[in-house]
């Protein structure tokens, strides 16, 4: 449990070597996808004060759609479409580091604090794109910061489209 906390918090440091460390470390799949089931659950019950249970609900699933489309558009641009000749990774592995990227999500949460829920959604949004970016970088051995950016910015754009129409439905503070 120490390790995932430990985690969780270079995530929050954004802390480049973490995703090194979690792509080559294959018992790091189920805690990533811990945290990327923690943030979807902290964007629903962010959502849970202005839509009730179908916040809750709409909110974790809609959020969780969102990541993987944007992970999986991540992967087949990063991967497929645009990678460097040193560039080596499985889907598995992205996921991984995607998926502790996702931790900046859990600051959704507070949107159940009234007022504070389109801060919250912008920080973490905002927070998990510049770790998305560290991540994609460092497992797809990028040498340019910028690259990253450009691989990122697509999927991170679904992700907010996805997640706009929820976020006026439910908790448009």
């Amino acid at each position: 449990m120490t390790q995932f906390v430990d985690r969780l918090i270079r995530v929050g440091k954004l802390d480049a070597r973490l995703y090194d460390e979690v792509k080559a470390d294959t018992s790091a799949t189920g805690p990533a996808l811990g945290v990327v089931l923690l943030s979807s659950l902290a964007a629903g019950i962010g959502e849970v004060t202005q839509g009730g249970l179908a916040g809750l609900v709409a909110g974790t699933l809609v959020t969780l759609l969102g990541w993987y489309i944007w992970t999986y558009m991540t992967y087949i641009i990063g991967a497929k479409l645009l990678p460097m000749p040193q560039t080596s990774t499985s889907h598995r592995e992205l996921l991984r580091t995607l998926g502790f990227a996702s931790a900046p999500g859990l600051l959704r949460v507070l949107g159940v604090v009234p007022g504070l829920a389109g801060m919250a959604f912008l920080i973490a949004s905002v927070w998990m794109l510049i770790a998305t970016v560290l991540a994609v970088r460092q497992a797809l051995k990028y040498t340019s910061t910028t690259r990253a950016v450009g691989v990122c910015i697509p999927g991170w754009l679904m992700h907010v489209l996805i997640m706009l129409p929820l976020f006026l439905l439910f908790g448009g503070d």
